[in-house]
């Protein structure tokens, strides 16, 4: 790859979606960090950054930074997206305010301290199954892909068959807000199949009367949102609620196996969980980029971004920031990694968070009873996707 520097704008040949760059994106981020706060990519002409100041700037600055023209490569305001645009993610006020604030309630403190019990006790028994079967385990089917779709699925209210959908739906939305190469073709097959088993799950008659979609479909009741906007409300947790967590909590067993002081300090406090993932989340940035679009001219330093161009954030990049970070790229428990911008940040900041870290918490907490070292047992491999930081296999030794 090339960076030139201009006098004002640096430009980059480089291909962030090539596959070789997604195998290994650090080397390409810290050139487009080096290279300046804004970075023109010629291969898609698009406006990218990769400092900390700047990612963070524009996923607040909702008012300049516009999420109604898709958060993916494909501009909406010249472009028919593939399925109706998310009401939470692809919205922006006054739009966007009604679902959030509907979803936000759902997924509150009182809902969190009803699953946690339940979840703890999951956890233990998901735990407790593994070790049943020896010591050895691919840590990715067992683990980190287990726990979500045993729990999440539940909480949300979705019958028991079918869920194996969910990973495949989701592994193609993300791939699909990057350009159409060969991860989004290989998906095309299957996405009629997959899009029509997810929006049957959104629908009422479909979801149990105790979960979180039949909770969403009582807001549209009493007026919160209105009966379209349920439907697409209950799909977004199925879309970014599962494949996101699988890969926090991969990366968060990837790091206790390359880093086992770290695990130590978890054993012996476990009040660390939490931290943990939040530094896993920072560490290697399980969602990597997202999409913006100018609503006018913006000016950042000497550069212009002109009104209607794409904007591309590279998360993993600003969550690695030595602007920002000391030492970033180590998984460190003594570090605050609270402000990193795994989850996005702003109005538009991940609404399922705290189900994530109460997901990790509990599997976490589960392990440090009784587990004393996580070992990696041969090469972990990588599945590669356009916008996440995903893990087919990580081969470990559970010592107990």
């Amino acid at each position: 790859m090339t960076i030139t520097a201009p006098t004002t704008l640096p430009t980059s040949d480089a291909d962030p979606f090539a596959l070789d760059l997604l195998e290994d994106p650090l080397p390409f981020q810290a050139e487009l960090r080096d290279a300046g706060p804004v970075v023109h990519l010629d291969k898609y002409s698009v406006y990218a950054m990769g400092r900390y100041e700047q990612v963070r700037a524009a996923l607040t600055d909702w008012q300049s930074f516009q999420s109604a023209a898709g958060v993916g490569l494909s501009n909406f305001r010249h472009e028919k997206p593939w399925r109706p645009p998310s009401v939470l993610l692809e919205a922006d006020p006054p739009f966007h305010d009604a679902p959030r604030a509907a979803l936000t309630k759902v997924l509150g403190p009182r809902a969190l301290m009803r699953l946690r019990d339940a979840w703890l006790a999951d956890a233990d028994d998901l735990v407790d199954q593994v070790l049943s079967g020896g010591d050895t385990i691919d840590a990715v089917p067992a683990l980190a892909q287990a726990f979500p779709l045993r729990v999440f699925p539940d909480a949300v209210g979705l019958p028991k068959e079918g869920r194996e959908n969910l990973l495949p739906y989701g592994n193609h939305t993300f791939n699909a807000f990057g350009p159409h190469n060969s991860l989004v073709a290989a998906g095309e097959p299957y996405v009629a199949e997959l899009s029509a088993w997810v929006n049957t799950q959104c629908q009422r008659e479909n979801l149990d009367d105790n979960g979180f979609g039949a909770q969403i479909w009582a807001a549209s009741d009493r007026g919160d949102i209105t009966a379209t906007q349920a439907p697409l409300i209950v799909r977004s947790l199925l879309t970014a609620g599962v494949d996101t967590t699988v890969n926090g909590l991969a990366a968060v067993l990837y790091a206790f196996a390359t880093h086992p002081d770290q695990w130590q300090r978890v054993r012996d406090n476990p009040d660390l969980a939490r931290t943990a993932f939040d530094e896993a989340v920072r560490w290697e940035s399980p969602v990597q980029t997202f999409f913006r679009t100018a609503t006018n001219d913006i000016h950042i330093g000497d550069v212009v971004i002109p009104d209607g161009e794409k904007i591309l954030m590279f998360l993993g990049a600003a969550n690695r920031d030595p602007r920002r970070w000391a030492q970033p790229d180590e998984f460190d428990l003594y570090r605050d990694p609270s402000g990193h911008v795994g989850f996005g940040m702003g109005i538009h900041q991940c609404v399922g968070q705290h189900v994530a870290r109460l997901e990790s918490e509990a599997l976490l907490s589960a392990l440090a009873k009784r587990v004393s070292k996580i070992e990696l047992t041969g090469t972990p491999q990588r599945h590669l996707n356009n916008t996440l930081r995903s893990w087919r296999s990580i081969p470990l030794r559970l010592h107990t």
